[in-house]
């Protein structure tokens, strides 16, 4: 046998040694680094390659113990053999450190920095094809994991980690709100929107959506009978309140389907209209949508009467109007839908002051708060702290407002237009 035998074959084993150091720092970050959620997805449709990752991620502290081990075996064994290849070029004295200095830049570069990049940006590629190998390895080399894992485990324990299972954590709704906005291309923009309408059902009540009482259109029953019957027969809606007096005394929800069997009769009595009138549904103003959208679900129903704390009638809402915060207006021209909001030539609008806030942001895209009063005249009295005594203008986080109009302490119009920011000239502060 030759001298030179001996040399190539060691280094023709360092070669393999890196490789395998590779090999290893690759999976780690690619079997650590995998989608969970598309993941789960794969394996639940019955494909083999991601139902193996998941068994091996199911004990994280076994992958990563069988790794570490193969990595840390070869990589020692790396430098062994690197030291006797320095020793025989460079001498017992110099040989260590140069073997040492080479080789923590190659492992650095080919073992680690590179296999590790790339498994982070392609995690798939390399933790399939990966599990083919590590899950029988992991058997083989069970007895040495489990030892090692024991008095891992027990210092995890002692530093408060009791659970070590790889249990995906579930998301919370802003972090799946977040997925849904990162989604990108891969969901419709319209369908990220209904999403996350879905997911802020439950930051809006009822109280934010309803139609506000002085704006519900009802039968009142002290009105003379051919009034009552002429606001039936001109009626816009499918359901009318039915009140005596006063709204607060709702008898209750005539609808209009129903108002044909006592109009096709001879003569018509008040008696016949309550008769055909279902019994009123109250609906507290602080109920979410989405708990509300259920109860119409449970309890058969689409329109509800929403009430306060003193059981007082503040509006309605109906099973469209939920809807709608989740669909979006059923029509192509939201702004156009509202009849309050007025554009104007010069790209301001002129907007009632009974209008509401959210009606108002989703037809102009503007970004008004909504946690405190829900019209436009509430918003302007609670910034301005008291009542304007005429024209007067401010600014709304990036919407400024002229005040027009303002009629028995009420803000009944104001011009509201989009600030725009302009970049400061050089010497402005």
């Amino acid at each position: 046998m030759s001298d030179d035998f001996p040399l190539g074959l060691l280094f023709g084993l360092l070669l393999l040694l890196i490789c395998l150091s590779a090999f290893f720092s690759s999976s780690e970050t690619g079997m650590m680094s995998i989608n969970r959620y598309r993941l789960s997805h794969q394996a639940s449709s019955g494909e083999s390659r991601a139902q193996r990752v998941v068994r091996l991620l199911s004990r994280p502290d076994r992958l990563i113990g069988v790794i570490l081990i193969g990595n840390n075996f070869v990589n020692n064994l790396a430098a062994s053999i690197a030291t006797i290849i320095a020793i025989h070029f460079f001498g017992e004295v110099t040989g260590p450190a140069v073997a040492t200095a080479l080789l923590t830049i190659i492992i650095l570069i080919f073992a680690e920095v590179t296999p590790k990049t790339y498994a982070a940006v392609k995690p798939e590629r390399i933790a399939y094809p990966a599990s083919l190998i590590l899950e029988p390895l992991l058997k083989l080399l069970y007895p040495l994991v489990w030892m090692v894992n024991a008095i891992s485990n027990g210092l995890l324990r002692l530093l408060g980690v009791k659970n070590i299972d790889g249990e995906t954590d579930h998301l919370t709704r802003d972090e799946l709100r977040t997925v849904v906005h990162e989604a990108g291309t891969l969901i419709p923009r319209r369908h990220r929107a209904m999403l996350l309408s879905i997911l802020d059902l439950e930051n809006v009540t009822v109280n934010d959506i309803m139609v506000p009482r002085h704006e519900v259109m009802g039968l009142d029953l002290d009105d003379d009978l051919e009034e009552i019957l002429a606001n039936i027969r001109t009626s816009q809606h499918t359901r009318m309140p039915v009140y005596k007096g006063d709204i607060n005394n709702i008898i209750g929800m005539l609808h209009l389907r129903n108002a044909a069997r006592f109009l096709s009769r001879g003569e018509v009595t008040k008696a016949a209209i309550v008769q055909e009138a279902r019994e009123p549904y109250f609906i507290p103003e602080s109920t979410p949508l989405h708990t509300q959208l259920l109860n119409f679900q449970t309890q058969k129903r689409r329109i509800g009467i929403v009430v306060d704390e003193y059981g007082d009638v503040e509006g309605l809402v109906t099973l469209e109007d939920i809807l709608e915060e989740i669909v979006g207006e059923f029509t192509t021209d939201v702004a156009g839908l509202h009849q309050e909001i007025h554009p104007q030539d010069d790209g301001s609008h002129v907007i009632e002051g009974t209008a509401n806030i959210r009606d108002i942001n989703k037809a102009l895209g503007w970004q008004l708060p909504t946690d405190g009063p829900k019209t436009l005249n509430g918003v302007i009295l609670e910034h301005l702290e008291s009542f304007p005594d005429g024209p007067a203008c401010l600014q709304i986080g990036n919407v400024r407002m002229e005040i027009l109009e303002v009629r028995d302490n009420l803000i009944t119009a104001a011009r509201c237009w989009q600030a725009v920011r302009r970049p400061l000239r050089r010497g402005q502060g």
